[in-house]
């Protein structure tokens, strides 16, 4: 494993990527309305990026995923590709997932959407996805083992009676969209990794009301819960400080602090 440590120039770059992709999820939130198509949704989100931006999707081209931004509805894990002909129903939950590329650095997050009036059961499955995300980012410090983290975020799930999915993880990420090492949002063996300053990482549970079983569609892309129940994901790119972490990709509409630190 070949974990890249940044320097203090480079998390400079990247929380200017950063908040980009953090800004895609704010500029969309008003057009996620009931009738819209996915496909409408990623024109958005990819003239924003190109134009306003000057920035790249890092999605867009990825092993030949053909849209700017993941865009899972209801029963979706990740990896929903946007389509005209998919429109937004009243009580959908709709994750959009947003990889921003420029100067050489990559930013990485997404949340969930409710589209007109949420089902009870979505939002409570939304609010306890986006908890653990919060509950995994408030222990991030130099000395502890990611394994923790993913031991605390499958007790957390758990005891709400929902389930993790465990074929998918964070991950570093740089230079690189992807890079050692793999964050597990459940308590596996991880080879050990333990967090250090300069590590950048995300960290993204997927949450299943029903079972944690899912699969591959016939599209090579979108992932769904094998038993057709609602799935949620948040993810959040994070830089492991000297007594903390800082959270690059915090939104404005998030009541959760950019930068927390463990010892005065």
């Amino acid at each position: 494993m070949a974990i890249i440590i940044k320097t203090p120039d480079e998390i400079k770059k990247m929380r200017v990527v950063g908040k980009l992709a953090a800004e895609v999820l704010e500029i969309i939130k008003p057009y996620v309305y009931p009738g819209i198509t996915t496909g409408t949704l990623d024109k958005i989100c990819h003239t924003y990026i190109t134009k306003k931006q000057k920035a790249t999707s890092a999605a867009l081209g990825y092993k030949g995923f053909p849209k700017s931004v993941c865009i899972s509805i209801n029963e979706e894990v990740c990896h929903g590709i946007p389509s005209d002909e998919r429109k937004l129903k009243d009580g959908d939950i709709v994750n959009i997932d947003v990889a921003i590329f420029k100067d050489g650095w990559h930013g990485d997050t997404s949340k969930m959407f409710t589209v007109g009036k949420p089902t009870v059961t979505g939002k409570k499955l939304c609010k306890t996805t986006q908890e653990s995300l919060y509950l995994a980012i408030r222990m991030i410090q130099p000395g502890i083992k990611l394994r923790e983290i993913g031991k605390a975020i499958q007790k957390f799930i758990e005891e709400k009676e929902f389930s993790i999915v465990r074929e998918y993880c964070g991950h570093g990420i740089g230079r690189k969209i992807h890079e050692d090492p793999q964050v597990l949002h459940f308590d596996g063996d991880d080879g050990g990794t333990m967090l250090q300053e300069g590590m950048v990482v995300t960290i993204e549970p997927m949450v299943n009301v029903g079972s944690s079983r899912i699969f591959t569609m016939e599209d090579g892309w979108t992932v769904r819960t094998q038993d057709n129940g609602l799935s949620a994901q948040y993810e959040h790119t994070i830089v492991v400080t000297s007594n903390g972490c800082e959270v690059i990709t915090v939104r404005s509409d998030e009541n959760f602090p950019k930068i927390i630190n463990h010892k005065k």
